[in-house]
This record gives structure tokens, sequence and C-alpha cells, in this order.
């Protein structure tokens, strides 16, 4: 292949605007698409199982978009993640919060992260027993699948309604264009593929936000230094391509922009490197961790510093 011909000129056009992500988000909505078309044809445990996957999977085509596809214009890359799959969460909404989590100095901290799980000592004494029962339920594997897209949705109205009660509307846009987008998947889903919405919202999209709660589920704990705080977790294929190999998570926090198609190969090459940042906080596999902490408190969500 000569410099400057016209397959190079394909390749370099290819790599350069991340070729693999557009043809993983066309698989994802074709797939989700086609399987909901067809669900009335196909016993249930053909279609609903990856169908939940696709769902899931978005989450984590998403969170690329954050971080990735640097060279892809930003309405594009906008665009290419904003339908709403999984239902629950804006995602402008999600860009914020996961940017402002991505300062990692401020990883854990209960006031800065917003994807802190913990709590200061006083919020913990003062949110009550129902609540800190349900928190450390919520720090269990089984317990974050199945409670912690409730918990998640709680904190987002809570957040939202305090918003409206301050007559701070500044978000209205968002959730504007949200309801467009829910109306539109309600349209595809009930009305032509006549799957009841509310079993869409129970199978589907619950269950996904469940499963795409397992990556963050030990993926940071509180240590003195910043980055003893993120994990890696050297699962395999399924999980990995999953959570788009976010899951290898001390390398995504060192190096956010890397490609989710790079970013296995790069941990494999520097994995040395990489744990000793971390003080070797790695676990070979999911299975391991819910063979830990399937029914037990990963760690009791009270922030060890910040106690106020």
């Amino acid at each position: 292949m000569t410099i400057g011909s016209p397959a190079r000129r394909i390749a370099d056009f290819w790599w350069t605007y991340e070729g693999p992500t557009f043809v993983l988000a066309a698989g994802i909505y074709g797939g989700w698409a086609a399987l909901l078309w067809f669900h009335a044809s196909l016993p249930w445990w053909i279609w609903l199982p990856p169908c939940v996957y696709l769902v899931a999977l978005q989450f984590s085509l998403q969170h690329e978009s954050i971080h990735a596809m640097r060279r892809v214009p930003i309405w594009l890359r906008w665009a290419l993640v904003y339908p709403p799959l999984g239902l629950w969460l804006p995602y402008p909404l999600y860009n914020r919060g996961h940017s402002r989590h991505h300062r990692n100095r401020f990883i854990t901290d209960p006031y800065e992260d917003p994807e802190s799980f913990y709590h200061t000592a006083t919020r913990w004494q003062a949110i009550g027993p129902v609540w800190r029962a349900i928190h450390l339920t919520n720090q269990t594997l089984l317990g974050r699948i199945v409670f912690g897209p409730f918990v998640r949705l709680y904190r987002l109205v809570v957040r939202e309604t305090g918003l409206l009660a301050c007559r701070d509307f500044s978000n209205r846009r968002i959730w504007f264009w949200h309801a467009l987008m829910l109306a539109l998947i309600y349209a595809w889903v009930d009305t032509i593929c006549g799957l009841p919405f509310w079993q869409y919202v129970v199978f589907v999209a619950y269950p996904a936000f469940g499963i795409g709660l397992i990556r963050s589920f030990y993926e940071h704990r509180w240590a003195p230094l910043p980055g003893q705080r993120v994990a890696s977790v050297e699962s395999g294929w399924f999980f990995g391509f999953l959570f788009l190999f976010n899951n290898l998570h001390v390398a995504h926090h060192l190096r956010p922009t890397i490609p989710w198609y790079e970013l296995r190969g790069f941990y494999w090459a520097n994995r040395d490197k990489l744990l000793a940042h971390n003080a070797g906080y790695v676990f070979p596999g999911y299975r391991t961790i819910a063979a830990r902490w399937l029914v037990i408190p990963v760690f009791r969500p009270v922030h060890p510093v910040r106690n106020d």
C-alpha cells in the first residue's frame, strides 16, 4: 500500500474518526430495534437478555462519548448517544456530573465527587436507620444490582426537585428534550413494536441499569493518594466489552481519552506501572468480587476524612 493511496486514506480516516465506535453504535441501535421488532415472534429468553445487554452497552457508549471521539464534532458525539434507551438520565446531566467525577484529586469525596458512594459522618447519622440500611444494602453487589437503580433515581429526583424549589429552571431544556426522546422510544416500543411499555421499563430498562452499576460497585475506594482510589478489574470479554474495557479503570482515569478499542491493549502493555500507581488495587474478575461481596457490604460508606 503506497502512502497517499485511497486504501491508506480510508484507513487513516477510519482510525482518526474512530470508525469502530460508529460501527458499535450502529450495532447497538440496530440490534435494539430489531429485537423489539421481532420480540413477539421469539421466546423471551432469546430476545430479552441481548436486549438488556445492548441497553447496558449503550450506557458504556455514552460514557465513551464524554471522553473520547475528540476529532468528531461535538454535535455528532452527542447525537450518537443522546437517545435514552435506558430511560432514566438525560445525557447532558450525565456528561456534566461524570466530567466533575474525573477531577482525580476529589475521587470519593462526598461533596466534590458526584459519583461517590460515601457520606460524611454527620450526614450518615442524620439520614436515619432506614436509609442507612438501604445504603448498606447498596454496598453489596446484589443490592447494587437490585436496589442501586432506585437509589440513583431517588438522588436524581431529589436534586432536580430541589432546583425547582429554589426556582432554578436551568435544566428545563434538558428535560424537554429528554421527554421528547422518551416519547419517541415509547412510540417505537409500545405503539409500533407492541411491547407494553411497562414491560420494557421493568424487564429491560431497570435490569440494564442494575447490570451497568456492576462496574462502579468497587471501582473506587478512599485512600490517602488519589491514584490508589481507582481499581482495575481484569474481567473476561463478556463484562469487558459490556463496559468497553473501563473495568480496567485505573488506565481510564490516567488516560481518559484513549478510545475503548485501544484501552485494553494500553492496559496490558503498561500493567506493572498502572498497578504500581494504584498500589495493587486489582481483581481478577467480577466472579471474585461476587464471591466476596455478593451479600456483604464492600465497605461502610462513611468517609474516613470528610467528617463535617
